[in-house]
């Protein structure tokens, strides 16, 4: 095994007092021999000079020009963060290695002079390497690439960002077969499926599986203020004091949400509790490119003493003097957690030190369970599936904006990339036939016409334009119809959906970017405002939530069951357990428990299943759908990640036949049909696969103008081509991304045999947390935290009294 170290690397690690780690020195080994290869090691290991050191050996041994490799990143930011570390060593050990980023972000000179004279390294995104295969001289410019390197893989092979990054990988693959994969991950559970995503072919035996040493356990604990915890809510926000003062005791505290309106709800009770001006800031994706990258400069200058982040700061951003990483809200997934745990004192040998916030009592079922499989070492589950057409389609089109290609030449390359292993000559050329003419029931249109099959059976773009018409356009991430957020000056803030600022008018004021701002008015676009001191809300984003991992769900069933756990909990959720065990029952792992109660005039259901908020947001449209069809006049249902509750004017006192398994082919199929769901998935896959633009030349359309669009397509095809391949593609997504049908299908194929049905006299304790989402959703703003306080109070004091 050829490990050895290049003269000038070994010196500059024996300068550091640093001896390479043995996954390095085996990465190293792995790439002398030509493997491709996975590594897997915690945060801290050295993942990220483990991938690289391959690279600065081989250029210090053979020096040269031309791009000798790739780095592919996740996040824009994570790009950054790399070029920022990995010029370090470069700078130090004098060598003449350039290295660049290549990102949306990156100015269009740069990127022309990339082209022609590109940097020994660049890092970038699969949306950007996407479109550097998209052009003529991709050949030349990737002729003697030597290896791509896929960090945090876990984030994306899964999803359609990772369909279109493994096409690219089978470009690149074609144009220099000798080309290495290398990918990085700290999170992954199943090692052998990332092997077979990452190798051509899917040939696992052609990927060398390198794993870490573990490094030092982290040092986990949940914070309960005050002793208790709330019955309901999942922000964590009534623990702001207690975080300011862990903030204020440390260096440097990361402060993760879920989600970036929960960011700037904390950042603001943060804020209202900051007594010592500590300073501190705010850091998600809506954020404007210079306020991300200008936090981004105070954090590694160790100028903040603490940061509310959302996911766009997860993966691999590393800040070493950030000593604690707070969770607001439970973590949704151990893989998460860990992710997030990592980024604190980012040393494999130290103890990464975290703090977890519940918001409720199921939260904190949930984040005990989540610290009990950190330490058991267990991962979530990835669900790895068939390649999507959307992506498939932009991406062929992508290849033809590079030059003309024979259908049986590129078949045989895209049957080389693991999602799409399965893709048949048919389905190929059905993928073929819409982008030649936007299919049957478009073919009349010249606007879709935007490949062309010549008479020597060779496939080119119809006409100039729609190149130019791709490179604008293309990209999986679909964003929601969005405005501007400007001041008076021009200077941009971020972006609000449209859907958010329809809501306001001028005088109305909202947080956003850590500042109340009034709206001095607005047009197709922007969103004028000014900084204000007046009230203010918080803003809204669309899409779906996070749900709690399947194996978290098993954990969270399992403290249920077992009373012997219980001694673990505060007080306050030990006798919650208790009185719903004397009061109703508490299901077994394999048991479905649902209770049925009066309640103030109404008849309740709730069902336990643990499956996710999404899963039960539809299951609730489905049920009050079913019992519209039995009389049963149903009035409305919530749901959160635990549990479900429906509700009507008449009594529920045969549950089994609401959840019948045919509910998925009839009442499922009719609701996602009648719904908005299937239009904004349609919305999503059209813009994807190209056939709707969302941008033109020196001109950008609107989201209203694109839902538009998308809208009078979907009609036409849904009345004059229903098995049209878009339709085929926004059921996949309407399925899977939007209602999380397959956990929902578990549920319902599983009710019948394991429901536990107990009818009660009134509310449950376990039923107080989701009952307390009614309240919620019909107290006016202005007076619902006194109403909602007192209302939530006599419903504990019902599910509570033993009698």
């Amino acid at each position: 095994m050829d490990d050895r170290l290049p003269q000038p690397l070994e010196h500059w690690f024996a300068k550091r007092g640093w001896t390479p780690r043995q996954h390095q020195r085996a990465m190293l080994a792995a790439a002398r021999e030509g493997r491709h290869a996975l590594l897997v090691a915690p945060t801290g290991a050295g993942k990220t000079l483990a991938g690289f050191l391959p690279t600065l050996a081989d250029l210090v041994d053979h020096p040269g020009e031309g791009l000798h490799t790739l780095y592919v990143s996740p996040l824009k930011a994570l790009a950054v963060d790399v070029r920022r570390n990995l010029l370090t060593p470069i700078e130090e050990m004098d060598l003449p290695i350039r290295v660049e980023t290549r990102t949306g972000d990156t100015p269009s000179d740069r990127k022309a002079r990339q082209r022609a004279r590109p940097p020994h390294i660049l890092l970038t995104t699969p949306e950007s390497l996407s479109l550097l295969l998209s052009y003529p001289d991709s050949h030349l410019l990737f002729a003697n690439l030597r290896t791509v390197i896929i960090d945090e893989v876990h984030a994306f092979a899964t999803q359609k960002r990772g369909d279109l990054l493994n096409l690219s990988l089978a470009r690149l693959q074609m144009i220099h077969p000798a080309l290495r994969r290398v990918a990085l991950s700290a999170t992954v559970a199943d090692v052998d499926a990332y092997r077979a995503w990452l190798a051509p072919d899917g040939d696992i035996n052609a990927v060398t599986s390198v794993l870490g040493e573990a490094g030092a356990d982290p040092n986990v604990t949940i914070l309960i203020p005050e002793g208790r915890i709330p019955w309901s809510g999942h922000s964590g926000k009534y623990a702001a004091p207690q975080v300011m003062a862990e903030i204020a005791r440390r260096q440097t505290t990361l402060v993760f949400c879920n989600t970036r309106g929960l960011a700037e709800l904390i950042f603001q009770e943060l804020w209202s509790a900051n007594d010592d001006n500590l300073p501190i800031a705010i850091h998600h994706g809506s954020l404007s490119v210079e306020a991300r990258r200008k936090v981004e400069g105070a954090m590694a200058e160790g100028r903040l003493r603490a940061l509310v982040a959302t996911a766009s700061l997860d993966l691999g951003v590393d800040w070493g003097n950030v000593d604690c990483v707070i969770q607001m809200g439970a973590p949704k997934g151990s893989s998460r957690l860990l992710q997030r745990i990592g980024r604190a004192n980012h040393r494999l040998d130290s103890a990464s030190e975290a703090i977890v916030i519940p918001g409720n009592r199921f939260e904190y079922l949930e984040a005990r369970a989540a610290l009990d499989a950190v330490e058991a070492g267990e991962r979530d589950a990835d669900d790895f599936r068939a390649g999507s057409l959307d992506v498939l389609a932009q991406h062929v089109m992508g290849i033809a904006c590079a030059g003309p290609f024979a259908q049986d030449e590129l078949l045989s390359e895209l049957q080389s990339s693991t999602p799409y292993s399965g893709l048949t000559p048919d389905a190929f050329a059905h993928v073929l036939h819409f982008i030649e003419g936007g299919g049957y029931a478009l073919r009349a249109y010249d606007r879709f016409k935007r490949l062309t099959q010549d008479a020597d059976g060779m496939w080119r773009v119809s006409h100039p334009r729609f190149i130019q018409q791709h490179r604008m356009n293309a990209g999986i991430i679909v964003d929601q119809p969005a405005l501007a957020v400007r001041f008076n000056n021009g200077r941009k803030l971020g972006t609000v959906e449209e859907g958010f600022a329809a809501q306001l008018a001028p005088g109305d004021s909202f947080f956003f970017s850590g500042m109340a701002l009034e709206v001095v008015r607005m047009d197709s676009s922007d969103l004028f405002v000014r900084a204000t001191t007046k009230q203010a809300r918080m803003p809204s984003w669309g899409g779906s939530r996070m749900a709690m991992s399947t194996r978290l769900a098993d954990r969270v069933r399992g403290f249920l069951a077992d009373p012997g756990e219980w001694h673990r909990f505060p007080s306050d959720v030990h006798e919650w357990l208790e009185m719903q065990q004397l009061r109703s029952a508490l299901p077994h792992p394999d048991e479905l428990l649902i209770e049925t109660f009066p309640h103030e005039g109404r008849h309740y259901l709730v069902c336990y299943s643990f499956e996710g908020w999404n899963a039960h947001q539809s299951l609730g449209m489905l049920l009050t759908r079913r019992m519209e069809s039995q009389g049963l006049m149903p009035l409305g249902f919530v749901a959160n990640d635990y549990a479900l509750a429906v509700y009507g004017l008449k009594p529920i006192t045969d549950p089994k036949s609401l959840f019948s398994p045919d509910i998925l082919d009839h009442e499922f199929v009719d609701w996602v049909e009648q719904s908005s769901l299937l239009k904004r998935a349609f919305r999503d896959v059209a813009v994807i696969s190209g056939l709707i633009e969302r941008q033109h030349p020196g001109q950008r359309k609107s989201g209203r103008q694109v839902t538009f669009s998308t809208d009078l397509i979907y009609d036409v095809l849904r009345k004059y081509q229903p098995d049209h391949l878009l339709i085929k593609a926004a059921w996949a997504d309407a399925r899977a991304r939007m209602t999380d049908v397959g956990r929902l299908g578990d549920l319902i194929d599983r009710a019948a045999s394991t429901m536990l049905h107990k009818v009660l006299d009134r509310v449950s304790p376990l039923a107080v947390p989701v009952l307390i989402l009614i309240g919620r959703e019909q107290v006016a703003q202005s007076a619902a935290e006194d109403a909602l306080l007192i209302e939530a109070e006599a419903l504990v004091a019902q599910a509570m009294r033993k009698d």
